[in-house]
């Protein structure tokens, strides 16, 4: 990042970052994209299976990875503060971190696997794809979470591209393991489902290789000098980022776990709704990387121009993104409605699963318009490091208004499975509302602080 005067020098640095982030997020995104797609491909079965393990999977994930996420405005608050020097430190105490959760996740998840899936009642060969592609992506869980510290720290400084090069170079090896491991080609066993979750192992691993050989090697990442000191671990700098991190990790959890409990909740119908659910998830989910890149490039704007007390940069760059991500929410939206029945024909052979699958991208539409504006003021607050309030206003606005009007239409309403969708609307519409009023909030606190702390150097 670097000062920028006008709005027009704004907006196209805007873009210079956020670009190469989208490219990433869909990238990674694309990752599970492509083990939904190529499941379906091998079966309903397989597509339920998939489906069910990622839906226990992504709200774990992206909770976690939202805690480190934390380290993205603690490094873009100190370089726009010009305290380079603390780089480093907070660098690899955000690794050290990320390993203990890394075997925390695997430990915990050896212990509860059995105990959900069984809760959940599912068919026997639906029960056990999920089982064993969680096993399979379970290898890959420690090089995923400790690439993501490394990509925090690469897209705090604005090198956004870099890890856009990685995503790129990482899809072809993904695709090409999904492949041959979901459909036994080149002589290796043809695992069905389940296969998908070795590819994406397989992948994880290759990333981090990558990342490392960058920050090792390529300028800016080597004037930090990152392992030429191995610190100790502190416990003190652990909690710094927790208590940042956490609130930013159940933020994500709640609005992504909303999704799951539904996937979950949904068990109680056929297999052709449970799959034909979880592809219009997955396809909306692709449309949600926009706003969820505008988030991610506020968070480091914002941060820097917080770091440097400017007011006026800081609240500039809140209106760009946020407008910004409006508009590409109403394209998101027709997108949706023009092409869903060629998107069902990418998930599924079978006629029925692929008529409930547009049936369910109809209702996606409206959650695309209310995470357009919620997902960026995301972006915005963490740049303040505002994360407590917005953490309660997603606990509020997901399970406490929307997954229950969700159960209730969906149990005692003739919508059916449908009912959960609007359950799902409810909630992202909610909290949207919410945190609009908080980022007005906020950014007055700013400005009233910044004013004292001029009138206190003048």
């Amino acid at each position: 990042m670097k000062p920028t005067e006008t709005l027009q020098e704004k907006g196209k640095l805007f873009l210079v970052v956020m670009m190469p982030i989208l490219i990433t997020q869909i990238g990674l995104y694309a990752m599970n994209f492509f083990d939904t797609v190529m499941s379906g491909q091998a079966g309903a079965n397989d597509l339920a299976g998939v489906a069910i393990g990622s839906s226990l999977w992504v709200p774990v994930f992206t909770g976690l990875n939202g805690v480190l996420l934390a380290l993205t405005p603690i490094i873009a608050q100190s370089i726009g503060a010009e305290k380079r020097d603390d780089v480093p430190y907070v660098f690899l105490q955000g690794l050290y971190l990320s390993i203990a959760i890394s075997i925390a996740v695997i430990l915990i998840g050896a212990v509860v696997l059995d105990p959900i899936l069984y809760a959940m009642s599912l068919e026997d060969e639906v029960g056990r794809i999920a089982k064993e592609y969680l096993i399979g992506l379970a290898f890959g869980i420690v090089p995923l979470f400790i690439y993501t510290t490394i990509r925090c720290l690469i897209d705090s400084l604005g090198e956004t591209r870099v890890t856009m090069f990685i995503t790129l170079l990482s899809l072809p090896i993904n695709i090409f393991f999904n492949y041959v491991l979901i459909f036994g080609k080149l002589g290796f066993p043809r695992l069905g489902g389940v296969g998908a979750g070795y590819a994406s192992a397989i992948t994880y691993w290759f990333i981090l290789a990558v990342a490392i050989v960058v920050v090792v090697k390529v300028r800016p990442f080597t004037d930090f000098q990152l392992f030429k000191k191995l610190y100790h671990v502190s416990l003190k700098k652990w909690k710094e980022i927790l208590l940042l991190g956490l609130p930013i990790g159940f933020t994500i959890f709640f609005e992504t776990s909303i999704f799951a409990a539904v996937t979950l909740l949904m068990s109680t119908f056929d297999t052709a709704t449970i799959a034909a659910h979880q592809a219009a998830v997955n396809f909306a989910s692709f449309l949600y990387m926009i706003p969820l890149s505008i988030a991610f490039t506020l968070t480091i704007a914002v941060g820097y121009e917080v770091g440097a007390k400017r007011v006026e940069d800081a609240r500039q760059y809140s209106r760009l993104g946020i407008t910004f991500a409006l508009i590409m929410g109403l394209v998101a939206g027709v997108i949706i409605y023009v092409l869903r029945a060629p998107v069902a024909s990418l998930y599924t052979n079978d006629s029925q699963v692929a008529w409930l699958i547009q049936q369910f991208l109809i209702y996606s539409i409206f959650f695309q318009l209310s995470d357009a504006l919620a997902t960026p003021i995301q972006g915005v607050l963490r740049g303040h490091k505002d994360v407590n309030v917005p953490f309660v206003m997603a606990l509020v606005s997901f399970w406490i208004i929307g997954l229950p009007t969700g159960y209730l239409l969906a149990n005692f309403s003739p919508l059916g499975p449908y009912g959960y969708w609007i359950g799902l609307i409810t909630g992202l519409a909610s909290c949207a509302i919410a945190l609009s009023w908080r980022l007005k909030q906020m950014q007055r606190k700013f400005e009233r602080a910044a004013r004292l702390s001029q009138n206190g150097n003048s």
